[in-house]
């Protein structure tokens, strides 16, 4: 075996079916692109469904096999509904992307208790139910690979975050609990920690610190980093394909920081 096939035997998922929340913009569409290009069926699940068909559409449209589901991570039945949906039109599950996710900054006593809802509802909760409903699938194929969104802030404070730093703590160790939970049916959970992309809800977060998300922006977030740039969404793809692929076919429980070295 050269080394083209071999690496094409670890890194291949064709036959793979993935589900990507969040997967309209920004990393989750970064990701969906990625996993298409290596074989992958991507079924993108979002609250947005003008960017949701279209980011489905770009991908069909570079000749992989995509489909759009509007889904609302908060909502049981809608999660039900997308898992469902996935399994009648592909036949099985192999990757699950939680992704979903909202980003407000602002400390314990700016926050309103909706927001704080909202935050956790999104992200944790998604992660949840999204979980929920795709393991006995999973189980059935004989396993797959589950890989949730945290944060380096899942791993340290961040000034006027709170309810972001909650909810990629949580992410953290709800992975572990779901990879100790799961393991014996050979589905393997891990988060992947990203720090500062350059994605709308970085965008969004300058914003409401009242910033201008410009490249002296940009710059900024890259500062004391050792690698001295901002990420990419292709940066966080890679760590998830990795994750889903047989490369790391005896990894679960843990997590891996993508952030320039930014928490070293």
């Amino acid at each position: 075996m050269n080394v083209s096939e071999s690496a094409h035997r670890l890194l291949s998922l064709e036959g793979k079916v993935s589900v990507i929340s969040g997967g309209a913009s920004g990393i989750g569409f970064g990701t969906a692109a990625k996993l298409a290009e290596f074989g992958a069926v991507v079924v993108i699940l979002d609250i947005n469904e003008v960017n949701g068909r279209d980011a489905a559409k770009a991908l069909s449209d570079m000749g992989s096999k995509a489909m759009f589901i509007r889904c609302d991570v908060r909502q049981a039945d809608e999660c039900r509904q997308a898992i469902e949906a996935t399994v009648e039109n592909f036949g099985r599950i192999d990757i699950l992307f939680n992704n979903a996710g909202v980003a407000i900054r602002k400390n314990a006593v700016e926050l309103e208790p909706d927001e704080w809802d909202l935050a956790l509802d999104i992200s944790l909760k998604g992660q949840y139910l999204l979980t929920k409903f795709a393991v006995p699938v999973m189980i059935k194929n004989g396993g797959g690979s589950i890989i949730n969104t945290g944060s380096g802030w899942s791993l340290k404070g961040g000034e006027n975050a709170v309810a972001y730093c909650a909810m990629k703590g949580g992410t953290l160790n709800m992975t572990r609990a779901m990879a100790i939970d799961f393991g014996k049916f050979n589905i393997r959970v891990n988060t992947v920690c990203p720090g500062d992309i350059d994605t709308p809800m970085l965008q969004s977060e300058c914003e409401q610190l009242g910033g201008s998300y410009d490249e002296d922006y940009k710059k900024s977030c890259a500062t004391g980093r050792p690698l001295e740039r901002i990420g990419s969404t292709e940066d966080v793809a890679n760590t998830v394909l990795f994750l889903a692929s047989s490369m790391s076919s005896w990894i679960t429980g843990t997590h891996i920081v993508v952030d320039g070295g930014g928490i070293a």
